[in-house]
């Protein structure tokens, strides 16, 4: 049961943001709608918290984040062999470019990223105040997002975000209050694509949901507690209208942090690629040893030249390179290990990143060129171009085989 109330103690009068308040279960919903990057945004939760009205404080924020934003130095327990091993290496980059852009949103007007979440944090501590997390996984998001678009759509996602680290536009005040209309995540990712409607229920609509199931739960544990919930203000009007129809909120979290299962062509479709070059081998063999010999030589050099030519791009030992060029012909033809995997396990063996590294991360990464400087980084860099180099050679390859087949 949902309805809107006046609040006995009053708000103060002192605040830009926009808000909403309801009662839920029994319990006083205060939802703040905030931009991650305004000095204004960090003010009112300030304010709003010290006037000691409310009894716990849920923020839009998840496990994950909530560790990464109080422990800036997290990335130096971060196992990045692991990461390349259970293929979580892209998840990494992306958020590594998404906090990128909001630090340096951030540095232009001389204020933290996600200030007002940390003075959530703050502030809360401070009044010995429950903290409760209500987004959805990043990790799980980002996911859902993939899964809603066709790989060439990944493929200019993921550019556009990499193009907006070389970007020198500057976001001004105005702009910075502008993200009050919209959510973070959103704002990025609509910049550099025009997928804007794909994106726009697993980035907004479904986190709408779950942090509107979230404070529904939070309500039904606290009846009669006052709950101050501080939220990008993208959020707000979903939140204030999904929160009206909730029923089950338990439902809702377990099928909204529910992984898209890859259907069964896009996993076999690797192993097809497999059978049509060994197919074109075998037929290339039975014609003439001379012609087999010339396809295997061009799958040689066209696979592994584009791998190592991604080595170069990302700036890899010249060691890694020739791994590079040897391993793609071999792992194109075994889809359970690619030669991102192998060119970077490379690396890591012959340029092991140290914990300055792994410290300077989040600062170097806001740079294009901190990217290459950066050992943890470049390996990322040397894991993405080789895959990707390997994957166009494979199907450059496939065509150049098929063509001196069909002549």
């Amino acid at each position: 049961m949902t309805e809107n109330t006046s609040k006995d103690n009053q708000i103060p009068t002192n605040l830009n943001e926009p808000i909403e308040e309801f009662k839920i279960n029994g319990a006083k919903i205060t939802v703040l709608g905030t931009a991650h990057v305004s000095r204004e945004s960090e003010r009112s939760v300030k304010n709003l918290i010290s006037s000691r009205q409310y009894d716990l404080v849920a923020i839009e924020l998840c496990e994950g984040r909530y560790r990464n934003i109080q422990n800036p130095d997290a990335f130096v327990n971060l196992d990045l062999w692991k990461v390349i091993k259970e293929k979580k290496t892209a998840l990494i980059a992306a958020n590594l470019i998404l906090g990128a852009y909001q630090n340096r949103i951030a540095e232009q007007h001389n204020v933290a990223a996600g200030a007002e979440m940390l003075a959530a944090i703050k502030y809360a501590e401070k009044f010995k105040l429950s903290i409760d997390l209500i987004d959805r996984d990043i990790g799980i998001t980002l996911k859902r997002t993939a899964s809603s678009l066709s790989w060439w759509k990944r493929f200019n996602l993921f550019t556009g975000l990499f193009y907006s680290l070389i970007s020198k536009d500057q976001v001004d005040e105005k702009q910075i209050e502008n993200l009050k209309n919209t959510d973070t995540l959103e704002e990025i990712f609509s910049e550099f694509s025009t997928h804007k409607k794909e994106m726009f229920v697993p980035l907004i609509s479904e986190r709408d949901l779950f942090m509107s199931a979230k404070i529904f739960d939070l309500s039904k544990e606290n009846p009669g507690k006052n709950i101050l919930a501080i939220v990008g203000a993208g959020h707000l009007k979903g939140i204030k209208s999904e929160i009206k129809n909730i029923e089950d909120s338990k439902k809702i979290i377990e099928q909204l942090n529910r992984i898209p299962k890859k259907s069964k062509f896009i996993k076999i479709f690797p192993w097809i690629i497999v059978f049509i070059i060994l197919t074109g081998f075998f037929i290339g063999f039975s014609k003439s040893t001379d012609l087999g010999i010339d396809l295997i030589f061009d799958w040689i050099i066209i696979n592994g030249g584009l791998s190592a030519l991604g080595a170069i791009l990302a700036g890899a030992h010249p060691l890694t390179i020739i791994v590079a060029f040897l391993s793609a012909p071999l792992t194109s033809l075994n889809p359970t290990i690619g030669a991102g995997m192998v060119s970077a396990g490379a690396e890591l063996i012959i340029r092991k990143p140290q914990v300055k590294d792994f410290k300077r991360l989040r600062e170097e990464t806001t740079k294009i060129t901190g990217w290459w400087k950066n050992r943890v980084s470049r390996t990322i860099l040397i894991f993405i171009f080789c895959s990707l180099g390997s994957a166009i050679g494979t199907y450059f390859a496939g065509f150049q085989i098929f063509e001196k087949l069909t002549n």
